[in-house]
């Protein structure tokens, strides 16, 4: 009877097991069950929805089953019959914002989302199923999947100020993240490096912003400068382009628009906006282009920065001018995006000019401020309550802490957790993004062989993260309303590189957004990655294949 007991036992843990491996959707679903049999997806079969707003959820599938497997399904509105993939609102388990639930039966799949984006997610969990070879007989388990998400916010971040991508790979970008049931895109698209936005009541921030002389060779400080000149920015009619295809996917686009600090770029364009207009752009000489000193050289005084790190030359705070153009900037910056926020930037501004600049010194005095810190204070409150009064709402970067908080903002916690943990117990939303773990430019290992910035992330360091500090109550973590990873682009020039940088990282930091903590496990979560990269292969994206070395025993 024992050995009875035991065998029954080893052959659940091994069902169990197959179960696991079998199911491979990334981030884990709340609850799947395989069943025996399998659906098979033909140009036969129907793809039927209900409802207009049902129609991006259903175009996507058809597209992606076109661009990848050459045919697309005949469609129509929801009957209920046999051999569809049916698309429907309706009551799920679950009724947080896009949970849903996908049952894939003998002959039909149905997916039911708690609302249209559930049907979303619905289709992406149901895509990563599908077989990598070209057929037109694509043949999926049968199954029942109940899934929602953990976090209200699950974002990821792209600089493109550093180093300019076009819009198609924006988009290739975005289809990531879609994939990964991420719902927001932060645009980091001002730096000192290049202004990458079109403002039309200021021309000269693209036609002089967005042009750099140069770059540094090799890691910070740099080898020299290799003297080529680069440049790039996106219309206002490309921004309105890639927030609808964003829109398309459940995805807001954030944009980010770099203040007080960060700078150099509009100044370079607009010499007033510095406290100082008519002192030469400070750039070290081991590290500045040829072109750059030739203009110098010739009487130009603002430049682009052509090397990496934190500048003196920031929007000057004694100003009226600087916060007028700041406004006329957000006025169409906010026109393009429909986004509930907007990123304001406020880290790393240092004071040093503000100390010297009488104008600054006399706007602290005006307002009985106690110092610099509470001079940038005075500087974020004063663009939030501008932004109010356009009905969004400002993130900005934990520095904004700094001298008191604006009364609405919420804070991006990069610097640790500690600014995330202060703005909870403030009552203030947050999002974490620690460089710790949050941190995508950093090195895949330790013997990385591209140049990075430095640092080490590993894949399961990312996955070992929980946004809910332990040190927050239950009523203060709720303030917590998620986390983003964040793609710094110093040392990262093409897209390959972007790819390689996110993937797979991009996987387990999607499961810290998406899976309930008590769900997830790194044993489990390994051979669905696997799986993964075989994905990967099939849609010809560039990755990082050390996972792979460091698990050779999966398959």
């Amino acid at each position: 009877m024992k050995k009875k007991l035991l065998l029954v036992a080893c052959c659940l843990s091994l069902a169990m097991i197959t179960t696991a491996q079998t199911i491979s959707i990334v981030p884990k679903p709340a609850f799947a069950e395989l069943r025996s049999g399998s659906f098979t997806i033909s140009p036969s079969i129907k793809l039927l929805s209900s409802g207009d707003e049902l129609k991006r959820s259903s175009s996507f599938f058809n597209d992606y089953l076109q661009k990848m497997y050459g045919f697309q399904l005949k469609t129509g509105n929801q009957t209920g019959a046999g051999n569809a993939i049916v698309l429907k609102m309706g009551k799920v388990k679950s009724s947080i914002k896009g949970g849903y639930e996908m049952r894939i039966e003998k002959n039909k799949i149905q997916i039911t989302g708690a609302d249209p984006e559930g049907v979303f997610y619905g289709i992406q969990s149901l895509i990563q199923l599908l077989p990598f070879s070209k057929t037109t007989s694509l043949t999926v388990p049968q199954m029942i999947v109940i899934d929602s998400a953990r976090f209200a916010y699950r974002g990821m971040h792209l600089d493109v100020g550093r180093h300019f991508f076009d819009v198609d790979f924006v988009k290739k970008y975005i289809d990531l993240l879609a994939s990964y049931k991420l719902n927001t895109f932060h645009w980091h698209l001002t730096d000192d490096q290049g202004w990458r936005i079109e403002i039309k009541k200021y021309p000269g921030l693209t036609q002089v912003g967005s042009q750099r002389n140069g770059a540094i060779v090799g890691h910070y400080p740099g080898k020299g400068n290799d003297n080529v000149a680069s440049d790039g920015f996106y219309t206002q009619e490309q921004i309105k382009d890639v927030v609808a295809y964003a829109a398309d996917r459940y995805i807001t686009v954030i944009p980010e628009i770099e203040l007080p600090g960060h700078g150099s770029a509009a100044i370079a364009a607009y010499p007033f906006l510095s406290c100082f207009p008519d002192r030469v752009t400070g750039i070290p000489l081991n590290m500045v282009s040829l072109r750059t000193v030739d203009e110098a050289q010739k009487g130009r005084i603002k430049f682009v920065q052509e090397t990496w790190g934190v500048f003196d030359d920031v929007f000057c705070a004694g100003k009226e001018t600087t916060f007028n153009f700041l406004q006329d900037v957000l006025d169409e910056v906010i026109a393009l995006f429909p986004s509930k926020y907007i990123h304001i930037g406020g880290d790393e501004c240092p004071k040093t000019f503000w100390k010297q600049c009488p104008q600054c010194q006399k706007t602290i005095a005006a307002n009985h401020l106690k110092d610099e810190h509470a001079l940038q204070s005075y500087f974020i409150q004063k663009m939030e309550k501008y932004v109010n009064g356009k009905g969004r709402n400002i993130i900005g970067w934990d520095e904004i802490l700094e001298g008191g908080l604006a009364p609405n903002a919420t804070v991006m916690s990069w610097r640790g957790e500690n600014g995330g943990i202060e703005a909870a117990k403030q009552k203030h939303t947050v999002i974490m993004t620690p460089g710790s773990h949050c941190y995508f430019d950093h090195a895949n290992a330790k013997n990385e062989d591209s140049l990075t910035i430095g640092g080490l992330l590993t894949v399961e360091t990312v996955y070992s993260y929980n946004p809910i500090p332990s040190s927050l109550s239950a009523e203060e973590a709720k303030y917590i309303i998620g986390a983003q990873a964040n793609l710094w682009t110093e040392y990262i020039t093409n897209p390959a590189k972007v790819e390689y940088m996110i993937l797979p990282r991009l996987g387990a930091m999607s499961e810290v957004l998406w899976t309930a903590k008590e769900k997830k496990s790194w044993n489990d979560f390994v051979p669905r990655m696997m799986n993964e990269f075989k994905r990967y292969d099939w849609l010809g994206l560039n990755y990082c294949k050390i996972f792979l070395r460091e698990n050779p025993s999966v398959k």
